[in-house]
């Protein structure tokens, strides 16, 4: 039986389609085709409810709910997880032993190898006297352990162990990457927080400055728009905002801008009703906005237009930000969207900021064909389109 065990659990990703078919004949009253294939959708079943306890990692409270399953899997009386300094959860009837767990682990623990250790004991009706330890790894670095206590150590059930082990090792491969990949997602987070044009911030606040003897009550206006935009832009928590929200702040934004600029800024908004609660990523507007109006003004002496357009397209929400400014080359364009940043403006800020982050936020939520579509060309202007699901599981306005 742990041979079978090994091997299955080795097989386990490519198994788990027939693991959702056999729980579907079940119901059916399908038959399994033998003691052997039951016995291997069994393991299977089990391993599939032990894994997502280690997607968080290697924490206590996840090691006390996937003990149980491993133990079962293994077959043995009593199952032991630790980290490099602690045990971590025990699961079996002969608790008594748990003290001695960090003991047996410690040279596993120090040289990530399999150990079989003797366990001595006085008690007569308990059936431990033997424990095979085997290390849990991640990037070649030992994080942990796991001991299958026995009778015996069949050479069987040394080989389970390690596979057992292995397929944990994967599993707490796959926790770390999500973690990175949040870790990710919020240094992104950050960097456009950073994008943030400290020129915008000295022009806004040498504007409202200008108006505080002229128009008091104009400058008092604009400081509390100001406020809220940075309030917005630079707030802590959630990683999704209804669209609604999203085109406050660039109100607010385009508000301070117009105040700076006059008559020489622009802006034509066209919001459908229906889109405005749709959840869109914090922050996913504001870089493209701040681009239109670069690009709509610069070097150019007549009034430059901006026009922003959200639609509802079906099932998706599509948002379009455009200028009618000095445009690009398509290649540029490109070299933008893959982070190659062209050369700072004259504000000393470097154009195209944030298209890139923006980009890669919208393909990581959503998929690769949700990313930004861009279409200019040299004197034509720039258009850049975001489409977004209206509804997406876990995707909720924070």
């Amino acid at each position: 039986m742990n041979v079978v065990i090994a091997v299955v659990v080795t097989l386990l990703v490519t198994w788990v389609p027939a693991l959702v078919w056999w729980r579907r004949q079940q119901g059916r009253g399908g038959d399994l085709g033998g003691p052997a294939r039951r016995a291997t959708f069994e393991t299977l079943h089990t391993a599939s409810r032990a894994a997502p306890a280690f997607r968080a990692g290697l924490t206590e409270q996840d090691a006390q709910k996937a003990a149980r399953h491993l133990r079962v899997l293994l077959d043995c009386p009593a199952l032991a997880i630790t980290d490099g300094e602690r045990l971590l959860a025990w699961d079996g009837e002969h608790e008594h032993h748990a003290e001695e767990v960090l003991g047996h682990a410690g040279v596993t623990l120090e040289n990530g190898r399999t150990q079989v250790h003797d366990v001595v004991c006085d008690l007569l009706d308990c059936p431990i006297r033997r424990v095979v330890v085997v290390p849990l790894a991640t990037d070649d670095r030992v994080v942990g352990s796991l001991a299958a206590y026995g009778e015996e150590t069949p050479a069987g059930l040394i080989r389970a162990a390690e596979e057992v082990a292995q397929w944990v090792d994967a599993q707490l491969e796959l926790a770390e990457l999500d973690h990175s990949r949040t870790l990710l997602m919020e240094a992104e987070m950050r960097a456009l927080r950073a994008q943030i044009s400290p020129h915008f911030i000295y022009n806004s606040l040498t504007t409202i400055a200008s108006f505080v003897r002229s128009d008091p009550e104009r400058a008092r206006e604009l400081l509390l728009e100001f406020a809220g935009f940075t309030r917005y832009s630079f707030r802590r928590h959630g990683d999704f905002t209804t669209l609604a929200e999203e085109l406050r702040s660039i109100d607010r934004y385009l508000l301070l801008q117009r105040a700076r600029f006059g008559e020489q800024l622009r802006v034509t908004l066209r919001i459908a009703p229906e889109v405005l609660p749709v959840a869109v990523p914090f922050l996913c507007l504001q870089p493209l906005v701040e681009n239109a109006v670069r690009h709509g003004l610069q070097d150019r002496s007549e009034p430059g237009l901006i026009t922003i357009v959200a639609e509802d397209a079906g099932s998706d929400c599509v948002i379009s930000v455009e200028d009618d400014g000095i445009g690009m080359e398509p290649e540029d364009a490109r070299r933008l969207l893959a982070g190659d940043v062209r050369p700072l403006t004259e504000d000393g800020d470097a154009a195209g900021i944030g298209l890139a982050n923006v980009d890669d936020r919208l393909r990581q939520v959503y998929g690769p064909e949700y990313g930004l579509a861009v279409e200019t060309g040299p004197g034509a202007g720039t258009k850049v389109t975001v489409r977004v699901p209206k509804y997406r599981p876990g995707v909720t306005a924070s």
